[in-house]
């Protein structure tokens, strides 16, 4: 062979081998397939061609693949980092090469919006690492499941199904989703119960999550609401009280709305009703013992058995304590005797009493105790209309203010009195429905106004001024009796009506025109007085026809009055003592005014109408 023969195939196989080593330059970083030769203690001999071989650890074949090591002769991938390192060796790995698969098979179910399955497999900061077939991805803790769980621990090792949510390969990094599936699930389960889903239907779930007002309850892929008056026959102010989250329940489909999906739920309808049990058992006097499970400001309720309570009103709680919290009387979980006052079956209420289980104080008192009796007593309150003070068997009796005193007003006295002294009082009422004692203590000494023959009308008295007002004036007719002059009346003449011709201490003489003893009211009249004489004055010295005014009548009384006082002796006087009284009809009208004239002032225009009025009466 020639130089130049020679010189050609040197040229042509540098270039083949060069062309060859650019090839084999482009295999690198992907997956091959390469012939397992041995094995040799922990590492696996591949032959991958191109005349090398690598050795891979078999740790690399642990997991999804640990029951199926390859043995001498299979064919496997692998993936090609370097051709050729400083030992001559292929640098070989098998993670990497099922990395790369799984990348290819993720892609396709990206793209596709598949599930894929995955094993969680550790906890890092912010969720989970998960193994998806040798790629690993993230999992978030807000993706792991449908509401917020505080412990997800039990599911690391698990084989679960996740959505990828983002793939970025060139970084290697995968998000992927369990809570998307969930929720697919969710919807699909949830179309498939609420299209068979009827009123009456009993289901079994699980507690949720506890309001103020109810629990939701997990059917399985829809939740219902039980509202807490649906928990149970008897009172329940919590639904804590009956429930407790993660509790499994029986409940019935209440109420279901298909257009909203809301489920209305409840555990006391698959009981029987103790109402109508109760019909037949309770009536109306019957007395029983129960449990006090709760108090108000209006009463206490109390549960006779389970599911059936009544409400004991506090009027209805003692006899004598009225106005007490109930919460002073009895307590919660207290054993009490209550009688039935009143059965509502419709509306689902029972009354009862606690104070009907015991003797009625009042009654008692009605017995032992008659109208009149002296009674003595601490005083327990001071009111405005009045003073309340303690009588045996714990009950108060009332002394209004109108029963402090026969003549002083009650709102003056009644700052004389203060809680805790010791009284003497009269027994006046007992009013047993009403509840109610009265007593007084002006009772205990004699009404001045009872049997005084003085106060009747029409009588004159002579009564001294205590006091003077606008309206006329106060006065003392005797001892615990008091009278009033209206200013009207103080005088017959209008002119003379007027308080300031009179003075306090002052004696005076009126006519009683009313006597009012329930108001204990004693009016007077001075002008009625005036009146009476004059017509009496009319009636003994003159004729109402005899044309005469009064004040010729008074001027002919006195100087006969005048007369009879000198006793002189005259024949006159002797004739009138002797004679009988001619009458005023007899005398001439002529003498009788020249009587009046000397001995009485002249008749004014208005003591003539006057007289001419009496004249007439």
């Amino acid at each position: 062979m020639s130089n130049k023969q020679e010189n050609i195939e040197v040229e042509s196989f540098a270039d083949l081998f060069a062309e060859q080593i650019k090839k084999d330059e482009k295999k690198e970083g992907q997956v091959v397939k390469g012939t397992v030769v041995s094995i040799e203690n922990d590492m696996m001999i591949v032959d991958v061609g191109y005349k090398t071989e690598g050795r891979i650890s078999l740790r690399e074949f642990s997991g999804k693949d640990n029951n199926k090591i390859p043995v001498e002769g299979d064919i496997i991938d692998v993936y090609l980092e370097k051709v050729e390192n400083r030992n001559g060796e292929a640098v070989l790995s098998r993670e990497k090469a099922r990395r790369e698969e799984s990348w290819g098979t993720l892609e396709k179910a990206s793209e596709d919006k598949e599930k894929v399955n995955g094993t969680i497999f550790g906890r890092v900061k912010g969720g989970f690492s998960v193994d998806l077939d040798g790629a690993i991805a993230f999992l978030p803790g807000s993706q792991v499941d449908v509401r917020p769980t505080r412990d997800a621990n039990h599911l690391v090792g698990s084989s679960q199904l996740f959505h990828i949510l983002k793939m970025d390969r060139r970084r290697g990094n995968i998000v992927v989703s369990r809570r998307s599936v969930l929720e697919e699930s969710r919807a699909e389960a949830k179309a498939e119960l609420v299209s068979t889903m009827e009123e009456g239907q009993i289901l079994e779930g699980i507690i949720k999550n506890i309001t103020d007002y109810g629990a939701f309850v997990d059917l399985g892929e829809v939740d219902g609401l039980l509202h807490v008056t649906d928990i149970s026959w008897k009172r329940i102010s919590h639904p804590t009280e009956a429930l407790s989250i993660g509790q499994k329940v029986k409940v019935q489909v209440i109420k279901f709305n298909a257009d909203t999906q809301r489920i209305s739920l409840g555990m006391k309808q698959l009981e029987e009703d103790p109402w109508e049990i109760a019909q037949n058992k309770y009536n109306v006097d019957d007395i029983f013992s129960g449990r006090v499970t709760n108090i108000t400001d209006y009463g206490a309720f109390v549960e006779l058995e389970s599911g059936i309570e009544g409400l004991v009103h506090v009027s209805e709680m003692s006899w004598t304590k009225k106005n007490m919290q109930p919460g002073k009387i009895v307590s919660t979980s207290e054993e009490v005797k209550v009688k039935v006052l009143e059965i509502d079956s419709e509306k689902r209420r029972i009354s009862l009493g606690m104070k009907q289980c015991k003797p009625n104080p009042w009654i008692d008192l009605q017995n032992n105790y008659e109208i009149g009796t002296l009674v003595d007593g601490e005083i327990k309150s001071i009111t405005e209309f009045g003073i309340f003070i303690g009588l045996p068997g714990e009950m108060d009796g009332l002394i209004h203010l109108s029963d402090l005193d026969w003549n002083s007003s009650g709102e003056d006295l009644i700052g004389n009195f203060k809680k805790g002294d010791m009284i003497k009082a009269k027994l006046l009422e007992i009013d047993v429905d009403k509840e109610r004692v009265s007593l007084g203590i002006k009772q205990l000494t004699q009404d001045p106004m009872e049997g005084n023959n003085k106060l009747k009308k029409g009588n004159v008295v002579t009564s001294v001024i205590k006091s003077i007002t606008e309206k006329g004036l106060h006065v003392e007719i005797s001892e615990g009796v008091n009278g009033f002059v209206k200013k009207s009346e103080l005088s017959k003449e209008k002119s003379d009506q007027r308080v300031d011709r009179f003075a306090v201490d002052e004696k005076i003489d009126a006519r009683i025109t009313s006597v009012d003893p329930k108001s204990r009211e004693v009016i007077l009249s001075i002008k009625a007085l005036q009146v009476a004489e004059e017509k009496q004055a009319l009636k003994d010295y003159g004729s109402v026809d005899s044309g005469a005014s009064l004040g010729d009548i008074l001027g002919a009384a006195l100087e006969e009055k005048a007369k009879i006082e000198n006793k002189s002796g005259s024949t006159e006087d002797k004739e009138e003592k002797t004679t009988p009284k001619k009458s005023q009809k007899d005398k001439p009208k002529k003498e009788v005014k020249t009587k009046s004239k000397s001995t009485a002032k002249k008749s004014t225009p208005r003591d003539k109408t006057e007289s001419k009025k009496d004249k007439k009466e």
